[in-house]
């Protein structure tokens, strides 16, 4: 019990204390909509562990990439109820520079093309900002040492790092971009939003033996439609989401 943080609040749902795991992604009775004020979620609850892959599915519109969204505050999106809690830590209001100070990634469904800013530099930049201060920058040489057979392992040129961020990508280079990321970025908690999408079979390997590779632990929360990247990518649970809610939670083999 060492490792529990008790949260000091009671439950609106009962009078038992909710108690919060380290190394743990908790989604409390999250309810969450538009700005407008047309709600999405209704009520969302989900622990995810350090080391364990979690698969959402479910139809369109049922709010998985909202949830998505809301977990990594985006601004056009409002938290009327509920909590996100990374390590024990409410970040609920935090925003998402903050987030991901704390330990959270996501990995768009469509990735922004910007142009005028090297991918190489740009990378380099977020892993020394998002990793501990006093441990020593990445020089360039250094970041290049690391990078470069990661993307090979995800079937990049050598000359990733010397484009524009996303510029000219096809889809399936844009998809592996965002795996690439999270494999430097090293967070203790992944969102994966549509990984597969627009992926033909080649891609999807690349990417799921890139996720299976990372040799360190972490979280991972995969929004899918289709079954295919599960065949590449095992999760241990699945969720079904239908208009905001998780209505049928089991193990892979349910």
């Amino acid at each position: 019990m060492s490792n529990w943080i008790k949260n000091g609040e009671k439950s609106r749902q009962n009078t038992s204390f909710i108690f919060i795991m380290k190394d743990t992604l908790e989604i409390i009775d999250l309810h969450a909509g538009t700005k407008e004020g047309k709600e999405i979620l209704r009520g969302v609850s989900l622990k995810i562990k350090k080391g364990e892959i979690h698969a959402i599915m479910g139809p369109n519109g049922g709010g998985k990439s909202t949830l998505a969204q809301v977990l990594m505050g985006h601004p056009d999106y409002v938290v009327t109820k509920g909590k996100i809690v990374v390590n024990g830590v409410d970040i609920t209001a935090m925003t998402p520079d903050q987030r991901a100070k704390q330990g959270l990634f996501l990995g768009f469904q469509y990735p922004v093309e910007i142009t005028g800013v090297n991918f190489g530099n740009f990378l380099r930049m977020a892993v020394n900002e998002i990793h501990d201060p006093k441990v020593k920058k990445l020089s360039p040489i250094a970041f290049r040492n690391q990078v470069e057979p990661i993307a090979k392992t995800l079937g990049f040129s050598e000359d990733i790092v010397k484009r524009f961020l996303n510029q000219g990508f096809s889809g399936g280079e844009k998809k592996k971009a965002e795996i690439l990321q999270l494999s430097m970025l090293k967070p203790d908690f992944a969102i994966l939003d549509e990984p597969d999408s627009g992926l033909d079979v080649d891609a999807l390997r690349y990417i799921g033996s890139a996720i299976n590779s990372l040799d360190y632990p972490f979280g991972l929360l995969l929004i899918t439609h289709y079954q295919r990247i599960l065949h590449y990518i095992k999760p241990q649970f699945v969720h079904i989401v239908v208009k905001g809610k998780i209505v049928k939670s089991g193990d892979s083999l349910s």
